[in-house]
């Protein structure tokens, strides 16, 4: 039998435990997952079916949705963090590491957490989900990918400031980004021969290096080397003639330089269903591509789209990575 997705539970003052309930009522038993948390945390009148294992997930979903205990101390209060919840936060994240990486889980999906209440709560010292993943797979680089049904995008550099990316965008770790973004397509979307294209760092592509060298001395010799190699690879390319719909049906995925370059394209063609999904990690990790919304937890008025989106993908690519 195939193990079931593991669902952590994130931040639960946000809107992570109504989406959960929401996904498992509109997927039934079609995707097996299970959720990592505390069940008083999720909406009155949800159906649960405590599990003690991973493997009772398939059996539980008739009954309700599948649910790993993970004790908080304290209620759950929506729109207003409890920093006793953020270490609990922390290791809700860590123990679904553990289940993927022994096999009883067969992929990741992590529901949004809040950084600031994990700092102040309990002095989390990662920037954010993804570099706490890597530290926890012993993986030094790791790339974040956008995808939604119409666009797959990676930024090169992500939360640092946009001042900092010119010095950011090194040669090595753009080179880095686009080998773990090939072999991602190979190895997780089944894609033989990927086409990948390159955005420029300045408008227009630097214009031949009269508003910006980026182009010409960083961007320009990485590609040449990996084109050699035999990879199909476009670039640089001025962003703003990237994304329309007949430039979008030539590659497979787009390389932007940084975080907004890529994020605003994807958000802005299909906001409710993208998904955030970790490239370089020994396991697979999605996550549904919002924050934890603490202005309408609570409400009865978030979506669950993208989680259930974020769901879809990781059985996908775990199937496609246990594929012979």
């Amino acid at each position: 039998m195939t193990a079931p997705v593991a669902l952590s539970c994130g931040e639960p003052a946000g809107i992570g435990p109504e989406l959960a309930a929401m996904a498992w009522a509109r997927l039934g038993g079609r995707l097996p997952f299970f959720l990592i948390g505390d069940p008083r945390h999720l909406p009155d009148g949800t159906p649960v079916a405590e599990i003690a294992h991973p493997a009772e997930t398939a059996a539980a979903l008739d009954r309700g949705l599948p649910v790993l205990r993970h004790d908080f101390t304290g209620p759950r209060r929506p729109g207003r963090p409890d920093p006793r919840h953020a270490q609990m936060v922390i290791d809700v994240i860590a123990r679904g590491v553990d289940l993927v990486q022994s096999g009883q889980a067969a992929a990741l999906c992590t529901a949004p957490i809040n950084k600031q209440a994990l700092q102040e709560g309990a002095g989390f010292a990662f920037p954010g989900h993804t570099e706490y993943l890597a530290a926890l797979a012993g993986v030094e680089r790791v790339v974040m990918m956008l995808v939604s049904p119409s666009l797959r995008v990676v930024p090169t550099t992500i939360h640092i400031p946009l001042a900092q990316v010119p010095a950011a965008l090194s040669a090595g770790a753009l080179e880095a980004v686009i080998r773990i973004t090939h072999g991602a397509l190979i190895n997780d979307f089944g894609i033989a021969a990927p086409r990948l294209a390159v955005a420029g760092l300045n408008p227009h592509a630097g214009e031949g290096g009269r508003i910006g060298r980026e182009e010409i001395e960083v961007i320009a010799p990485v590609l040449a080397r990996l084109r050699a190699e035999g990879k199909e690879i476009r670039g640089p390319l001025a962003a703003d003639t990237m994304f329309h719909a007949s430039a979008r049906a030539t590659y497979d995925a787009a390389i932007a330089m940084y975080h907004d370059q890529a994020l605003i394209p994807v958000k802005t063609l299909d906001f409710d269903r993208g998904v955030n999904v970790t490239l370089g990690l020994p396991f697979v990790r999605t996550s549904p591509d919002h924050g934890t919304a603490f202005d309408i937890a609570g409400s009865g008025r978030a979506r669950p789209d993208s989680l259930i989106e974020a769901l879809r993908l990781a059985a996908r690519m775990a199937a496609m990575r246990a594929a012979p």
